[in-house]
């Protein structure tokens, strides 16, 4: 699927993304709890947690997926829509919230409509980053709030080195073994699509976001972002 050392751009890598997610739907899950030791889903919980939102807001969550934040999103008594754009990973979905097929880039969602966003480890994966964040600006109301997950650099040489040598070496292994190995290989190497975390936090603030804030997670292996919809 990819050489080596390239990374896909533009209409490729939104092309090449949907194919990949479409291919290891069905094992998704499964290499998420094995790859993560089943951190994921504290991430996923704190993340909601930290959006602080009233029983029954509506929140979107983009790049769902499977469902898995949908599902703890209805855990805390919100009301999620998951919206992906790969069909494979809505096909294969286990969430009873309701699920649209859609471009993050471009949702189907009227301005200033629901009350809050999640996305869990998509960031480097949307075409244009800056874009998505101005989207997500768009459709959330004014108070609304939002919640990223995305992979992160530890800060610490030792457990930068040892996250390096686990997520660029071990990952795609247990890829390879159990789902797909040109995946695999791709999902460490994306990280190189995103911009330094200060960069991150200065878009989402130009986008219109407020109180935004990083908060890296088991040394930094992950990184979460949240905001404010301050217009």
């Amino acid at each position: 699927m990819l050489e080596d050392n390239d990374l896909p751009q533009g209409e490729d890598k939104a092309i090449i993304v949907e194919q990949m997610f479409d291919q290891i739907a069905h094992r998704y899950d499964l290499i998420n709890r094995l790859m993560t030791f089943r951190m994921d889903v504290r991430w996923r919980r704190r993340t909601v947690q930290s959006l602080a939102l009233e029983p029954g807001s509506t929140v979107l969550d983009l790049a769902c997926g499977t469902g898995d934040f949908c599902n703890d999103l209805m855990r805390y008594e919100l009301n999620p829509i998951g919206i992906d754009f790969s069909a494979g990973m809505l096909a294969a979905a286990a969430t009873d919230a309701p699920l649209v097929r859609a471009d993050a880039l471009r949702l189907p969602i009227p301005d200033s409509h629901v009350d809050g966003i999640t996305c869990g480890f998509a960031l480097r994966n949307f075409k244009d980053l800056n874009s998505f964040f101005h989207e997500i600006s768009r459709v959330v109301r004014p108070g609304g709030r939002i919640g990223l997950l995305e992979v992160g650099q530890p800060s610490n040489p030792l457990l930068r080195w040892g996250h390096r040598v686990y997520f660029g070496t071990l990952v795609p292994k247990i890829g390879a073994l159990l789902s797909d190995a040109d995946a695999y290989k791709y999902l460490p190497k994306s990280v190189d699509y995103l911009p330094e975390s200060e960069k991150m936090l200065s878009e989402l603030r130009v986008a219109g976001f407020t109180d935004v804030t990083r908060t890296p997670l088991n040394g930094g292996i992950t990184q979460l972002f949240l905001g404010t919809q301050g217009t």
